[in-house]
């Protein structure tokens, strides 16, 4: 089957304000200030738990040593369980064009580096985990993306062929997991680029999910 691979954050669903809220959480629990704001800093967020950590304890002058970031880790892990749904949504869209896919043919899964439960309690909180055929997540192999591998387990458990698949997401790290696995990728422009992203030389650029269909058909 022709398949077609979602990244979860910044491409299917506007998570960043839940996983700001959740760092926040952590610094609160240090003593300090919110250091991270839900809008300027959205693009961090997407970058994932230790990304925020990491600047969220250079802007409060505290050592940001990859020690102290893995100590806190599972304490964001927790505090994120706790909001995971308060605030995020899928993108205008984008579960109509998930349909559509899979009603012309195409098998559909996911592809992230959040943990594989959170991502699933985040789907079934939102109420749209029968969506997709399959999910991968960070700790569902032992390696993560950007090593190809678990973007071909999910065209697998999604019952596709890696030759006729793309990825699409919104990151270098989506950009530079379809290289490694010689598939196409597709870079959403609606995050916090926008259309900057651009210059990761994707395949093609998505700008709004109504585009999605033809996108499909040409590249695969």
């Amino acid at each position: 089957m022709r398949t077609v691979i979602f990244d979860l954050d910044g491409t299917l669903v506007d998570t960043s304000r839940d996983l700001i809220a959740a760092a926040n959480a952590v610094f609160a629990g240090m003593g300090a200030p919110a250091p991270l704001d839900p809008l300027a800093d959205a693009a961090t967020a997407f970058a994932g738990g230790r990304a925020m950590l990491r600047l969220g304890l250079e802007r409060l002058g505290r050592p940001a040593e990859a020690g102290v970031v893995d100590a806190q880790y599972p304490v964001f892990l927790e505090a994120y369980a706790e909001v995971i749904d308060r605030e995020s949504r899928p993108y205008p869209g984008a579960m109509e064009a998930v349909a559509r896919l899979s009603e012309a043919g195409y098998a559909v899964g996911i592809c992230t580096n959040k943990p594989a439960r959170l991502a699933e309690l985040l789907l079934d909180r939102l109420g749209i985990r029968d969506g997709f055929g399959a999910l991968v997540g960070a700790d569902t192999l032992p390696v993560r993306k950007p090593d190809p591998a678990p973007y071909r387990e999910a065209v697998r458990r999604a019952g596709g062929d890696p030759a006729r698949s793309f990825l699409i997401g919104d990151t270098v790290t989506d950009r530079d997991t379809a290289r490694a696995a010689g598939v196409p990728v597709v870079l959403v422009t609606f995050g916090p680029e926008g259309r900057g992203v651009a210059r990761l030389a994707p395949d093609a650029l998505l700008d709004s999910f109504e585009a999605l269909d033809g996108l499909a058909a040409r590249l695969i």
